[in-house]
Order: C-alpha cells, then structure tokens, then sequence
C-alpha cells in the first residue's frame, strides 16, 4: 500500500480541530501581523514565480465557478448589498462640522 499514511484521513474532524487548535495557538503566541506577514509573503513570492497576470486567471476562474454554481443573481444581491452599505455609512458620516 504505497502512499496510504497512518492515522486520521485528511478532512476527519479530528484533525481539522487540531488545526484550528494549533492556528489559535500561534495566533496568541505570535499575534495577527504573523499571519498577516506570512500571507504577504506568499502573495508576493506567487508573483514572482507566475507574474502578476496569474491572480487575474485564478480571479477569473473562482468568478466563474461561483457564477456556475450560485447563478448571476448573487452577483446582484452581493452588489445590492454592497450598495446599501456604503450608502448607509456615507448617510452615518455626513454629521453638520462643528
């Protein structure tokens, strides 16, 4: 049985747990900038392995599989959503300058 690991399948629960346990676990002893620096250096060492056109395709492909699998409408909710929010906050910050 070549290839087959002992232990848990990956997606068992038990495992995923062990994940988000471990991900707290650096998340206090490091703090969020960790992640936050470490993603950034993912980012920028994907772009300079594929170039910059590639977030574009890998864009273009999430867009299209949600399309496929939620439709054009939730495109339209998402952007009416969107909408009402901003218009909410510009109604919030519009307060008379004293």
């Amino acid at each position: 049985m070549v290839g087959n690991k002992p232990g848990p399948a990956k997606g068992d629960p038990r495992m995923v747990e062990a994940g988000r346990r471990g991900g707290q676990t650096v998340k206090e002893e490091r703090g969020r900038e960790f992640f936050q620096q470490i993603g950034q250096k993912g980012g920028q060492a994907t772009k300079a392995k594929y170039g910059p056109e590639f977030f574009s395709s890998i864009g273009r492909k999430g867009g299209e599989a949600v399309k496929k699998e939620r439709g054009v409408e939730f495109y339209s909710s998402i952007g009416r959503k969107g909408g009402a929010t901003s218009r909410a906050g510009r109604k919030k910050n519009t307060s008379p300058v004293k």
